[in-house]
């Protein structure tokens, strides 16, 4: 636009200025040699402007020619480019359709003289993965791992592929390569927390725990349910094998972990599978006096007997603040079986049942009915838990 304008400027002041110029003409004298010209001043004007411009077309049409030149040198490799933009673009409509054959189809032809092949590679994996050509899916990958900085993701894109199919173990083998640790990308972590759980292997799991929390890749209930799995397994683990492995497991534990009710049961009751029912009992007092849980009241007819009052007592404490507790009731009714205290047990299944009216509950309130001789009561009971749905 500036460039025209000039133009138009230029032209303007040569209409203003061409009277004066014809007024006085004046001439121009060239000699070169043994010829010679002599011409009028504006004639003269007229040429070099017409001489300069055949200069400039000159000089265009030799640029003209040399691109040709130059560029029809590489033709044939922009051909090849721009059909694989346009296979490219095919195989990405075809895997938003989930046209697996299509876009494995276009993504491959793609990758050959694609800007960035790795992506077609990637893409091409996917929809051969989604048909089950594992060996396909594999040699994709191969080539996309060529590239240095494709290396990762190609060993975590076949893990991920490979935990879909179910193959574990190799799965497992790509993952030890990934090397996942606390350093990792959250990508390698989210695959090592679901291989892990899959391969139950808590220990390797165990160790990962704090990098997840930390770098969130789960939600912080998710993260509870899988911290409290992962302990559980672990200590129930030890308890199998040997007292020192118990000791060892627990002391791995967090103190917040080593204060969870579920946690307190399952070590009391390695305790007691050792012959350390004192040691069992005082972590369980300690535990009853700070509050009351379901896996506690569960764990409790399993370790103490008859004999073990100062654990009754503190369970006394409770009465009236668990009077509707399903667990606390049952676990009083089992303490006191343990007495043959069985009036006591049929009151404790009598709340049981009208709390919680399951099968197994009418079957342990017509027993102590029969052991009472409340026969009739006994076979009513009976009747309801053959009625019981659950």
């Amino acid at each position: 636009m500036i460039k025209i304008l000039a133009y138009v400027i230029i032209i303007l002041i040569g209409f203003c200025i061409s009277p004066f110029i014809i007024g006085s003409t004046g001439y121009v004298y060239i000699a070169a040699g043994e010829y010679q010209i002599e011409t009028s001043l504006v004639f003269g004007l007229l040429g070099l402007v017409l001489f300069y411009a055949a200069l400039q077309l000159i000089e265009w049409v030799i640029v003209f020619l040399l691109n040709i030149a130059i560029n029809s040198r590489y033709l044939p490799e922009r051909w090849r480019r721009q059909a694989a933009k346009k296979h490219t673009l095919q195989g990405a409509l075809a895997l938003a359709e989930e046209d697996w054959p299509s876009a494995e189809k276009s993504m491959a032809k793609g990758a050959a003289q694609g800007e960035l092949p790795a992506l077609n590679l990637f893409a091409a994996a996917r929809a051969a993965h989604h048909q089950k050509k594992s060996d396909a899916r594999d040699q994709y990958l191969s080539k996309a791992a060529e590239d240095p900085l494709a290396q990762t993701a190609v060993r975590t894109t076949k893990t991920r592929y490979l935990i879909q199919q179910g193959q574990l173990a190799k799965a497992r083998t790509e993952l030890d390569l990934l090397n996942p640790t606390s350093k990792s990308k959250a990508p390698v972590l989210k695959l090592a927390l679901d291989l892990y759980q899959l391969q139950q292997d808590w220990q390797a799991l165990k160790v990962l725990l704090p990098a997840i929390k930390k770098r969130q890749i789960v939600t912080d209930d998710m993260f509870i349910t899988i911290a409290e799995q992962t302990n559980t397994a672990l200590l129930t683990a030890a308890t199998e094998t040997n007292e020192q492995e118990l000791e060892k497991c627990w002391h791995w534990l967090s103190k917040a972990e080593r204060n969870q009710p579920c946690l307190i049961a399952i070590y009391a009751q390695g305790l007691c599978q050792y012959e350390r029912k004192k040691d069992a009992l005082k972590l369980l007092s300690k535990s009853l006096k700070a509050d009351i849980s379901n896996d506690i009241l569960i764990a409790l007819p399993l370790i103490i007997d008859a004999d073990d009052g100062d654990i009754r007592k503190l369970l006394q404490r409770f009465e009236q603040t668990h009077a509707s507790d399903a667990a606390y009731q049952i676990c009083l009714a089992k303490l006191a079986n343990q007495k043959r205290d069985t009036k006591v047990v049929k009151e404790h299944w009598t709340k049981v049942c009208d709390l919680v009216p399951t099968r197994e509950h009418w079957l342990a309130l017509a027993q102590s009915q029969e052991q009472l001789g409340e026969n009739t009561a006994a076979l009513q009971s009976y009747r309801k838990a053959a009625n019981c749905t659950e």
